[in-house]
């Protein structure tokens, strides 16, 4: 009986409340404040002037670069090609002269008819 006087009179008595210890700043608001840089960092590394857009944004244009150097190259080539021509071949020469400069062998008449009107 004794046991059980001592348990009733512990719950008898009020449970004395502990205050609650006060918050540091840190503690209260760390993890926001956490968060917030972490947003912050997040939105700087996909939309800053370096970021993972702007890196993108670089590397199309990288890309298109290369094509357009693939392309003048090419048409240097292509123009290389037609110099040397120009310069050992004597039928190109010759084509060239009548077409374009309305030059002619002698003995050779031209005749330059008007254009056509509608």
């Amino acid at each position: 009986m004794g046991v059980r006087i001592k348990r009733a009179a512990r719950a008898a008595r009020p449970l004395a409340r502990k205050s609650a210890p006060k918050q540091t700043f840190v503690q209260r608001w760390g993890s926001t404040i956490f968060i917030l840089l972490l947003m912050a960092l997040v939105a700087h590394v996909l939309f800053g002037e370096h970021g993972f857009l702007a890196m993108r944004r670089a590397q199309k244009e990288v890309e298109k670069l290369r094509q357009d150097i693939a392309q003048l190259n090419a048409d240097n080539k292509q123009l290389s090609e037609e110099i040397q021509a120009l310069k050992t071949d004597p039928q190109l020469i010759e084509r060239i002269a009548r077409q374009e400069m309305g030059l002619a062998k002698r003995g050779e008449l031209i005749f330059k008819l008007p254009p056509k009107s509608k």
